[in-house]
């Protein structure tokens, strides 16, 4: 018997992973989907032809990383929901807009127009009566220190490159956004309590209370 099976989650159900950058969604997004049996949705980073222009200009480069991850993010969600559900999500596409484009607007690295348009773009295509959002979003948390040891750790050249700064700031609009997000239920998973590097098994515990938060708010998908 899986653990879909043995908590009794719906073989339709579709969780999506969120959190900051190094805080280890695609890490949790696995562990889920092979306890879970069911399929993975990954952050495309490889192929995404702005992420390494953005991170060395990022006032050039903001507007147009947006506009890719909002259409990616979108046709991505469209194709989970046509398979029928059955999907562990990497990163949510309430992020896009309630972390990284505000935060660029704020510091001045997107201009009023762009964030303008962009903002409307998300608003005509997600924030709609017809936009399957998932049925639970899983907010992974910890220290920022934690964090910032595993950008280091997994090395990638863009990330080694920018400011602490940066993740710092982002880390603190990470905590207001989920504080007043309400797309859909959520619950929230701190790093230090449930590392699935250290300890695999702590997997099971995970979905016990994902199990249990799905239960609570069944009434709110019908």
């Amino acid at each position: 018997m899986n653990l879909r099976e043995k908590y009794q989650i719906p073989a339709q159900t579709v969780i999506t992973i969120a959190g900051t950058v190094g805080v280890g969604k695609s890490t949790m997004t696995q562990a889920l989907a092979d306890a879970l049996h069911f399929r993975t949705s990954f952050e495309k980073v490889d192929t995404n032809p702005y992420l390494d222009k953005f991170y060395e200009d990022f006032a050039k480069w903001s507007f147009h990383l947006q506009v890719y991850f909002l259409a990616e993010r979108f046709k991505e969600q469209k194709r989970i929901f046509e398979y029928g559900g059955g999907f562990i999500q990497d990163r949510s596409i309430y992020e896009d807009t309630g972390i990284f484009a505000k935060m660029h607007y704020d510091k001045g690295t997107m201009t009023p127009i762009d964030y303008e348009t962009y903002t409307n773009l998300f608003d005509a295509m997600v924030m709609t009566p017809y936009f399957p959002h998932p049925d639970l979003l899983v907010y992974l948390e910890g220290p920022i220190d934690s964090i910032i040891d595993r950008i280091h750790a997994r090395g990638r050249d863009m990330e080694q490159q920018t400011p602490h700064d940066y993740w710092f700031e982002m880390h603190e609009r990470y905590e207001n956004w989920i504080n007043n997000f309400n797309a859909c239920p959520v619950l929230r998973i701190n790093i230090d309590d449930y590392d699935l590097k250290k300890d695999p098994q702590v997997v099971d515990t995970i979905v016990s209370r994902i199990a249990h938060m799905l239960a609570q708010t069944s009434h709110l998908r019908k």
